[in-house]
This record gives C-alpha cells, structure tokens and sequence, in this order.
C-alpha cells in the first residue's frame, strides 16, 4: 500500500496549529487548496472520533470520511468511507508535535496511505496516485502554513489569546 507524507515547520504553538487544522468553512477555504467544500455529517457540531465528514476536492471528487482518532491537540485520524471508484481504501493522519527548543513552534507531519482498485490496474495506478497525491499533499501542507501566518485565520482559532 503506498504512503505518502509530507510535513512543515509553523510560527504558532502546538494548540494553535492542531486549530487551524480542524477549520471548516471559509475559515478553511482561505488556506486549504485541496477541496472546494467540506462539512461535518449527521447533525455532528464539532470534529471527534466517528465524525463523518463530507469533503468536495476542488476538481469535484466528493468523499465522505470519519474520524478513527482524534486527540487534539496532537493527532487526529481519517478513514475514507465513500468515495472515488478507483480508491479501494484511503486512510490518513496527521501529527502536531513541539519543535525542540522552540515552544512557539510546531512540527506537523501528515501521512496518508491508499489502495487503489481494480486490483489488475493497482500496480500502474498506485506508482501515478502516489505521485498526484504527493503534489496534493504538498500543495495542501504548504497552504496550511500560510493559513498559519494568516492573521483572520488565526483570529478564528483565538490565537493570540485575548490579552497577550
């Protein structure tokens, strides 16, 4: 099954960062360059483990994924549930973690692993995915950095802390 990853060093601490992640609406759009629309399911208000998640990718893929983890502030998990034809599973995750020596500062990591289907095209479409889901990977990671620098997407996670 391949993986992919790729991560990022962000200017907020570890609270901060997991936040920013877990944005939705147009907090999520001014950063996140991977989908078009994402919304939680089933009547659910905030993300927590067995939350559905419905998620349009900016070229029109939709998906619907659940939590199979979620400890903020330092790792949360996805499984994909329905999705494209050719994924036979997606899974992810993504880990904040203190940089050392620096506690204004995060490391986040994101990792994914998927399948692809039918199991005669596997080998040709899982060497293509893996390369297409690096660039989108990257390109979502290097948005959720700036998305850290942005100060109305910092505001919407109370960072800085009224006061400081």
């Amino acid at each position: 099954m391949p993986v992919v990853d790729s991560s990022v060093v962000v200017p907020v601490p570890v609270a901060t960062a997991f936040a920013v992640s877990q944005t939705m609406g147009a907090t999520r759009l001014r950063w996140d360059p991977f989908i078009r629309r994402q919304h939680l399911l089933d009547g659910a208000t905030a993300p927590a483990k067995g939350v559905r998640t419905l998620t349009v990718h900016r070229l029109g893929f939709r998906m619907v994924s659940e939590y199979v983890s979620y400890n903020a502030p330092t790792n949360v998990g996805m499984k994909m549930t329905e999705g494209s034809w050719f994924f036979e599973r997606l899974g992810g995750g993504w880990r904040f973690g203190p940089v050392d020596g620096d506690a204004e500062s995060t490391l986040a990591v994101w990792r994914y692993n998927f399948s692809c289907r039918p199991r005669w095209l596997a080998p040709i479409a899982e060497f293509i995915g893996a390369r297409v889901l690096q660039r989108d990977i990257d390109r979502r990671i290097a948005g959720y950095a700036r998305g850290c620098v942005d100060p109305v997407v910092l505001a919407a996670v109370g960072y800085p802390a009224s006061g400081a």
